[in-house]
């Protein structure tokens, strides 16, 4: 029986598990936090699929190609959304509680960029009704869990993966796990941007940095995309489905000046050009009703009510464009498995080729559900017939954290961290340029040369909340410099790759 190890348990993870253990292996799923606070639970709008009786697959693809702006794959496009309906079919089969139309048929909903109304959804709470559900049906069919614990590095000798090391956040022990193949499903990096991201606090490019030091091909890492709607204040996440409903983006004059579905990238430059004017941007959806708002936008009423102090049933909503998805990722083929043998990846930690410069709304709770099932089953395949000693690896790893222990920090990496977000946000952001760009790795070189000066002040083993956050601020440091770099070199201007230079 093969063993897969699968680091993340968001919806890749889950889905990925889940083939995986069906299809006879022994299925470890270790997370650094818990399942049901993965960052599938902020997917709000609806997951896409063609099965509507004026839609067809070809559409589907058609708009996933012209949203990618010509940097997708077809063969992946085509995979991904001829494997849609099934998705759907099999979501609904194990319990998802998908949103009804009178007749009994799944609702959908047009997101931007669509020409048909092809998200189905559940209520503004798609992402995190379907993570339940997987989870709930991964427990009932045994799979094991291991959570609280901290990805360190990957396991890799002679090209082939055979697990990894893992910080245990209970205790700060090094652990590891051999596996006869690895998933990694550990999210983005769009935590890059700091306090500009709709992203948890979690998305921190762990999986990425770790498959990088790996040796592991990176691909399309300057491509960012930025939500139109987020929070002014908190860049707490307002749905595309607000806009799907009707909503109106208006400027300080009360003016619309952009169509409100057209592919994120569109929309979130239109109200870039509009905040470089210096006008302030809202989100109207009161027109809708309160009873509207109540069926079909509960969260969007809740989170800005809690977060903004606005009811969006009396007034419009401020917002501004926030990091959101990362394109880019971890290289993978047809099959999920990265240039490391044995190590898969899926979610937004790859880069499957099906989003290109722009992801497509409603595609990414697809791709998690699709190619997790490919990659979970792809993974089974491989048996690793020379099991392999990990207790250098873990001496390694236990003298670099003990360096950390020992050491007195002169500088505090918290603050670096926030204005190294600001510096992405303004420096690569919604646009970018050739000068703003070099200055933003000249930072990044400039912390990774004073980097002894940084360090952790609680000394504690267990819990230790200070040595993972600055061990994330590592992989985010590793990261940055990948999609800085990816954005310099890349002299076209395209989708969410804005240059204002050439």
């Amino acid at each position: 029986m093969a063993k897969v190890l699968i680091i993340g348990a968001g919806g890749a993870a889950l889905s990925a598990a889940i083939a995986a253990k069906q299809s006879g292996a022994d299925v470890t799923v270790v997370t650094k936090e818990y399942p049901t606070r993965s960052q599938t639970c902020m997917a709000q709008g609806g997951i896409n699929a063609a099965i509507g009786a004026d839609d067809s697959i070809e559409a589907h693809i058609e708009d996933t190609l012209k949203s990618a702006k010509g940097l997708a794959d077809m063969k992946a496009v085509e995979l991904m959304c001829s494997k849609a309906p099934e998705a759907i079919g099999w979501l609904d089969s194990i319990g998802v509680p998908f949103s009804r139309t009178e007749d009994g048929h799944i609702a959908q909903r047009r997101l931007g960029g669509a020409s048909h109304s092809r998200a189905c959804y559940a209520q503004d709470y798609t992402g995190l009704k379907i993570l339940h559900t997987l989870y709930d049906y991964a427990n009932k069919l045994d799979i094991e869990f291991v959570n609280e614990r901290f990805l360190l590095d990957l396991l890799v000798e002679n090209g082939r993966a055979y697990g990894a090391l893992f910080l245990n956040i209970k205790t700060g022990e090094v652990e590891a796990i051999t596996a006869d193949s690895v998933i990694l499903a550990t999210g983005g990096y769009s935590k890059l941007y700091h306090s500009h991201s709709t992203n948890s606090k979690a998305a921190t490019g762990d999986g990425i940095a770790a498959a990088a030091r790996a040796g592991a091909k990176l691909s399309n890492m300057e491509f960012v995309q930025f939500h139109p709607t987020a929070l002014k204040s908190s860049a707490i996440l307002i749905s595309e489905s607000a806009r799907g409903a009707g909503g109106k983006l208006l400027n300080s004059k009360g003016e619309r000046f952009v169509e409100e579905l057209k592919p994120r990238d569109e929309v979130s430059l239109a109200i870039y050009k509009e905040m470089q004017k210096g006008e302030d941007i809202t989100l109207d959806i009161t027109h809708l009703g309160e009873a509207f708002i109540e069926e079909k936008l509960p969260q969007e009423r809740k989170l800005a009510i809690l977060y903004e102090g606005v009811d969006p049933v009396n007034d419009p909503l401020p917002i501004k464009p926030a990091a959101h998805y990362t394109m880019g990722g971890i290289a993978v083929d047809l099959a999920m498995q990265s240039s490391i043998e044995g190590l898969y990846a899926v979610g937004e930690c790859s880069e499957s080729r099906v989003h290109g410069a722009n992801r497509l709304g409603g595609n990414s709770l697809l791709e998690i559900v699709v190619f997790g099932k490919i990659a979970g089953e792809n993974a089974v395949k491989q048996l690793n017939k020379e099991p392999l000693d990990p207790a250098k690896a873990i001496k390694t790893a236990e003298t670099k954290l003990q360096r950390l222990f020992d050491a007195k920090p002169q500088e505090n990496f918290y603050d670096t961290r926030a204005k190294l977000g600001d510096l992405f946000y303004t420096k690569c952001g919604i646009e970018r340029n050739a000068k703003e760009l070099k200055e933003l790795l000249a930072f990044i070189t400039d912390i990774k040369t004073n980097k002894e000066y940084f360090g952790i002040i609680d000394k504690n083993r267990a819990y230790n909340t200070n040595l993972i956050n600055y061990l994330e601020f590592e992989n985010l440091l590793q990261v940055a410099e990948s999609v800085a770099k990816g954005a310099l070199e890349n002299e076209t201007s395209t989708g969410a790759h804005r240059r204002s230079d050439v």
